[in-house]
């Protein structure tokens, strides 16, 4: 099992050095910026429901949420496609998701 987990490991820092990205790094952003994500987007919410102006918090609530992915834009090299189609209908999920719950979070607006 250990042998495997390392070997997986090892797959993703190849392909790391392949593409010039660090995939710990990404990672790191990843998971990093989700506290941050989470109080921008409730600053947010608090903002609209108060009804005043909630443009920054919520632009710096996207730039979190994309923050990994604009990562590997400017570091990765060569990035298939695929990769890039796949990410966006990732993001495009999540995003959808957000929106439903800060609709859900405003009492259905």
């Amino acid at each position: 099992m250990m042998y495997a987990a390392r070997a997986g490991l090892d797959q993703v820092l190849a392909l790391g050095a392949r593409y010039g990205v660090a995939p710990l790094f990404f990672a790191a952003i990843y998971i990093g910026v989700i506290p941050f994500f989470l109080l921008f987007f409730g600053l947010a919410v608090r903002r609209l429901r108060a009804a005043k102006p909630a443009v920054l918090w919520i632009v710096a609530a996207g730039l979190c949420f994309v923050s990994a992915y604009l990562y590997l834009a400017v570091a990765g090299r060569g990035i298939p496609a695929l990769v890039w189609v796949l990410l966006a209908v990732l993001a495009g999920y999540g995003a959808f998701n957000v929106v439903r719950s800060a609709r859900r979070k405003l009492g259905g607006r």
